[in-house]
């Protein structure tokens, strides 16, 4: 068994201070490891079901047919999205792009356990980057090669649509935001977002008027803690034959 509980790194960062920390969970009977933002958990190895289940839902939706997939994930966090990905045998290379170039460094100096670096599987690529920036700036997310057009995009950085880490974020989530989103998808594409409050009407509409398909899915998982079980949103939505639907 480790400590009860160690802080293994805390930086001051433009967004606020940011911290990774270990806890022995006696419930669980295993280490936890968490990255905080401030008071904000941003992410916890107590809970992945729905982190993971977002890749393997999205990949699952991109056609059978449309050969070796191109993946964006945005946001690094502990690695359990793009990890989920490159479980898919179809991905042919998984663009990570994470806005703290320390959740990058910790995973690099393996403070954060199974990493997802470039040497971990010769597939990832993590560059550090601003996705909504990226986003709303364009020309795409890979800066090796501009207006680059993936098969599939999967965010998990915000806690839902409407509770964001960061206002200048809110952009993204409306019409213009998202069309800019689905320009750098393939026709069939497909855009996946996490969320961890309940599944928003008013925000379903707006991925609807810019997509040709657009639903939520609620992942449940076991939840020992308040007994019972919890869940999380996983929004999916998907390009038309022209890319967008305007």
């Amino acid at each position: 068994m480790s400590a009860r509980f160690e802080e293994l790194d805390w930086r001051s960062t433009p967004l606020g201070e940011l911290s990774l920390r270990r806890r022995w969970d006696p419930l669980f009977g295993k280490d936890v490891y968490e990255i905080k933002l401030d008071d904000d958990f941003l992410m916890s190895s107590q809970f992945t079901v729905a982190e993971e289940e977002m890749a393997r839902l999205a990949l699952a939706k991109v056609p059978g047919d449309a050969g070796p997939l191109d993946v964006v994930v945005a946001g690094l966090g502990l690695g359990y999205t793009a990890q989920a990905a490159l479980a898919d045998p179809r991905v042919r290379s998984l663009l990570v792009v994470e806005a703290l170039g320390e959740v990058i460094e910790w995973h690099d100096q393996g403070l954060i356990p199974a990493p997802v670096t470039p040497g971990a599987d010769p597939r990832c690529r993590v560059v550090q980057g601003d996705f909504f920036r990226m986003v709303a700036t364009g020309p795409g997310f890979d800066p090796a090669e501009a207006g680059r057009r993936f098969h599939a995009v999967v965010v998990d950085i915000d806690h839902s649509p409407q509770h964001l880490l960061h206002p200048d974020h809110a952009g993204f989530y409306r019409p213009a935001g998202l069309r800019s989103l689905a320009a750098a998808l393939h026709p069939g594409g497909v855009f996946a977002l996490w969320s961890n409050d309940p599944p928003e009407e008013a925000f379903l509409a707006t991925l609807a008027s810019v997509f040709a398909e657009a639903e939520a899915e609620t992942v449940r998982f076991p939840n020992p803690i308040q007994g019972g079980s919890s869940a999380n949103t996983v929004y999916l939505a998907t390009t038309g034959a022209d890319a967008t639907r305007k």
